[in-house]
């Protein structure tokens, strides 16, 4: 009885701390989505450990830009394209969340695309048809679920998935490695003056710092926010108001992000650097395929490694596609004023649920051209470094506005560390067109 007495606290601080875990795991295990994984595993089979300091790197930054995009959401009650209207012309707030849907959309595809391969792995099929047909499946999936459930339901539901991550972590410690070297190439950064390599660069900063991410997780705590203010009216309280209130919530909205960033970004590092091992090491420093990706880790660390890269992509694909298609919905259904949330059944949003349906019946579309999955997946992440440039920008913008989050605004550490984000982005999409001008 004594024992169980001891360990009644640390439980109940469990409990406390799983209960202020969400928008922001959600958003950090969907950022390891098929397209990341795809990019993790490029730049460690292309580069070896040579790449793992950019993970390093914009830990800080990815944590600092995410809680700018959830402080908003939060502080306002609105998504982030409802407060980017305020401060930007429609013009070109109809321009950034346009190039959020084309962006989404294309990686919804490619997600896919990766979905089905990684089925076809584990089923043991391997025709063009079968892949197109589970892509298919899948997109169906991911488009029912969100419909189907509410928005307490859709958390827990992705909150389970997100263990299906932890797949990386367990690959890495079955591999040998010489954590000192591991050390070294995580630290200090060895820069090379070719295109594949900046490309490589913006595709990782694209899939750790994505403007879906930032669309999502502020959409999902205004949600909360209008939640948490009716059930306050109802009681006839004004506790919302009050500064301990908003403390509290900043402060969830921090721990919240923190560990969400962190586990991402330790799934990011675990699959570069298993991929550095396996494959790098070994000569395969080019990846045509997610197939190939699955069958080259098969005889270093065996069926177990294979068959949980294979489950780790669709589960990580799962988790994913619902939150590309869900922020190009909120976006959308922002600009045009319309009713949004995955807590509204689909007859009470009926634009949002059509914007989140179509962006996923277009990628399953998308699926049955002659794309191909690994450099659309690489792509996607690409495109995603570019424009989440000006995203950035105004978003960092919004946050400095009184007149949207009064006394709330975004304090000096949180400026520098957006704005040096922004401009560490924007230097290596610079970089990258460079290189490709000048043909290095």
């Amino acid at each position: 009885m004594s024992i169980l007495k001891l360990h009644k606290p640390i439980y109940k601080r469990y409990q406390s701390l799983v209960k202020q875990l969400g928008p922001g795991l959600i958003t950090g295990a969907a950022d390891d989505d098929p397209s990341g994984l795809a990019t993790y595993s490029q730049a460690g089979a292309q580069f070896g450990a040579g790449m793992l300091w950019v993970l390093a790197f914009t830990t800080p930054l990815m944590i600092g830009i995410q809680m700018i995009s959830a402080r908003i959401g939060w502080m306002t009650g609105q998504g982030l394209a409802a407060n980017i209207a305020k401060v930007m012309p429609r013009s070109i707030t109809l321009i950034l969340v346009g190039l959020l849907v084309l962006a989404n959309t294309l990686n919804i595809a490619a997600d896919l695309a990766a979905m089905g391969e990684s089925l076809q792995l584990i089923l043991s099929t391997d025709t063009q048809h079968s892949r197109h047909g589970y892509a298919a499946l899948f997109g169906v999936l991911c488009a029912i679920l969100p419909v189907w459930l509410n928005y307490e339901k859709m958390v827990s539901v992705l909150k389970w998935l997100t263990l299906t991550l932890l797949a990386y972590v367990a690959v890495v410690f079955m591999l040998h490695i010489n954590w000192e070297s591991v050390l070294i190439s995580t630290l200090i950064p060895k820069l090379q003056a070719n295109n594949n390599y900046w490309m490589m660069i913006v595709a990782v900063l694209g899939t750790t710092i994505s403007p879906y991410l930032f669309f999502w997780q502020a959409s999902q705590e205004a949600e909360a926010r209008q939640a948490n203010d009716l059930t306050q009216d109802l009681l006839n309280e004004t506790v919302a108001q009050s500064e301990r209130f908003m403390k509290e919530h900043l402060s969830r909205i921090k721990l919240d992000t923190v560990v969400g960033m962190l586990f991402s970004n330790v799934v990011a590092f675990c699959v570069m650097l298993a991929t550095a091992i396996t494959l790098h090491q070994h000569g395969v420093t080019d990846i045509q395929t997610t197939k190939q990706a699955a069958e080259a880790l098969r005889p270093i660390a065996g069926d177990f490694a294979f068959i949980l890269f294979a489950l780790g992509v669709i589960g990580t694909g799962m988790l994913a596609v619902p939150v590309l298609a869900g922020s190009a919905a909120y976006a959308v259904a922002d600009v045009f004023e319309w009713r949004s949330g995955l807590d509204h059944a689909l007859r009470e949003a009926k634009g949002f649920y059509t914007v989140l349906i179509c962006a996923t019946t277009v990628g399953v579309l998308i699926n049955f051209t002659a794309i191909d999955p690994i450099k659309t997946l690489i792509w996607s992440a690409v495109v995603n470094g570019v424009i989440a440039v000006p995203i950035m920008a105004v978003m960092l913008w919004v946050g400095t506005q009184s007149s949207i989050l009064g006394q709330y605004t975004l304090n000096l550490p949180h400026r520098v560390l957006g704005w040096f984000a922004t401009a560490v982005m924007f230097a290596a999409v610079l970089a990258m067109f460079y290189s490709w001008l000048h043909g290095l």
